[in-house]
């Protein structure tokens, strides 16, 4: 029975941030190793899951070594990549030897001491196991893919779906390559093509245009004869990395120039659409006024205060406009340990004055002073069963406390930040979320595979902040140049040649 190996480390970083991610931000999450990390990931939603269920499936013997991520937030700690990569090396070391390796990583990682961090994770690797071995990786859709990554792999295989629902799919995808690979049937070969496109956060809904075309085109570059996998990275634009915007990734089948034609082919369809991938909102007002003349729940997505895109889960810019407009029934989650303290000291059903909001030096953000009473007091933890974007199924959003307030509203404390990608979030604390008007969520696109099914309309909101939809509000220092929209006279030059 052949040997492969089972890794990961995913973390979605933002370098606009000043504070960086920590061991702690990991252990927090998950950080898992050895027969630990099956049981962990094992009948779960994850890539990690696909790899192992791939395994029993396909007949190969899975070593697992070490996998672990954290919520999205700052550049990792130089300290903290070194401690933990090395340990990822070293539980590595201990499986071989291998006959392959099934990796999953994010693609947008950043460490203080490595931009590139997942490229320089994939180089260790490959220097420790060696140039023979099959390393076939997973990313995240939202990789800035580095010819590093692609470099010391012999394919890659990212989500096609945002919201993440496929990942699971894309774990047992990648490891059906590996066997076909490790059976000699197929040897692939991949190409990149990274033309200079970026493309708004707000139009990356993979069942809506203009996303939508890109993964038709996926799906119709796989039907060619010798294409064994196709990829599109929307990228990430919050993190200031020269390899950062969208690319496009073909693995064939030994046929490297067929490689390269799909995956130019697949970049010049995005190039000839890149107006269509521009992003128009909605001001705060504007969403909050429509919202109060729905029925509701009307789901109003807090763009610049995105959890999965690293913001600090504190932003009241939204609140503060229903408030204004006098709106009733609202709903927002806020991370804010120090109020999560003052509700356990209060107590269950005793009036609390909160004051709410960016704390001191937070750019851009209301602070609020609001009065309500402490309905609940929770530990955090939370299950989610179904299908939802990350895979995680366990939560923990810390000690969590449930407030009403005299106006009518709600607030969810929580002492630990947390993406809002599970119902289940507000199930666990007794809210029915399909009885508020108007849910504050903050997010763009994933946290539209929990919300949809119970609301009336969602509305995407231009709000400030450190995950703000606009790509031109940032001052990039590494980012590659030009790139379009922000020099709107970019070309490229596969796609000037095709015409």
């Amino acid at each position: 029975m052949k040997r492969v190996g089972i890794a990961g480390l995913l973390h979605e970083s933002n370098t606009f941030l000043s504070t960086p991610t920590t061991r702690l931000d990991f252990e927090r999450a998950s950080l898992t190793k050895g027969v630990a990390l099956i049981d962990r990931w094992k009948g779960s939603n994850h890539e990690l899951s696909g790899f192992l269920e791939g395994a029993h499936k396909f007949g190969f013997e899975p070593l697992p070594s070490l996998a672990t991520f954290a919520i999205p937030s700052g550049a990792i700690d130089e300290k903290a990549f070194e401690d933990i990569v090395g340990e990822l090396l070293g539980e590595l070391g201990g499986t071989l030897p291998l006959d392959g390796l099934l990796l999953a990583l994010h693609g947008a990682t950043v460490a203080q001491n490595y931009p590139d961090a997942d490229g320089e994770i994939v180089r260790r690797i490959r220097k420790l196991i060696g140039n023979d071995i099959p390393i076939i990786m997973t990313l995240d859709l939202h990789a800035n893919v580095s010819t590093q990554m692609v470099a010391h792999t012999t394919a890659i295989v990212m989500y096609r779906s945002n919201p993440h629902l496929d990942q699971k799919q894309r774990g047992l995808e990648a490891a059906a390559l590996m066997a076909r690979t490790l059976s000699g049937e197929i040897k692939p070969v991949q190409a990149l093509e990274c033309p200079p496109l970026l493309i708004n956060i707000s139009k990356q809904y993979t069942s809506q245009s203009p996303a939508l075309e890109l993964y038709d085109d996926v799906r119709e570059v796989m039907t060619w004869p010798g294409i064994l996998s196709a990829s599109v990275a929307m990228g990430f634009y919050y993190a200031d990395v020269q390899e950062m915007g969208a690319s496009f990734l073909a693995v064939a089948d030994r046929d490297r120039a067929l490689a390269i034609k799909a995956s130019r082919w697949l970049a010049t369809r995005a190039w000839t659409r890149r107006q269509d991938f521009l992003g128009e909102l909605m001001t705060p007002t504007e969403a909050v006024c429509q919202a109060a003349q729905r029925v509701g729940p009307v789901v109003l997505m807090d763009v610049g205060d995105n959890v999965g895109g690293g913001s600090s889960a504190n932003s009241t810019v939204l609140f503060a406009e229903v408030l204004h407009q006098r709106v009733s029934n609202a709903l927002v989650i806020l991370h804010d340990p120090e109020e999560v303290g003052r509700c356990v000291t209060a107590g269950v059903r005793n009036e609390v004055i909160s004051e709410i909001g960016g704390k001191p030096g937070d750019p851009q953000i209301n602070r609020l002073r609001v009065h309500g009473k402490v309905r609940l007091i929770s530990d955090g933890l939370f299950q989610e069963t179904q299908v939802r974007h990350g895979g995680w199924g366990l939560n923990d959003q810390g000690i969590t406390a449930v407030v009403d307030t005299v106006q009518g509203h709600t607030i969810v404390f929580t002492s630990l930040r947390m993406a809002p990608m599970s119902l289940e979030q507000l199930l666990s604390l007794g809210i029915k979320p399909e009885q508020k008007k108007i849910l504050i969520v903050k997010g763009v696109v994933a946290p539209r595979a929990a919300y949809e099914p119970i609301a009336a309309e969602i509305i995407l909101v231009d709000t400030p902040g450190l995950t703000t939809a606009d790509p031109t509000r940032f001052t990039f220092r590494y980012r590659r140049r030009p790139v379009y929209p922000i020099e709107r006279d970019a070309t490229y030059e596969y796609a000037a040649a095709s015409n």
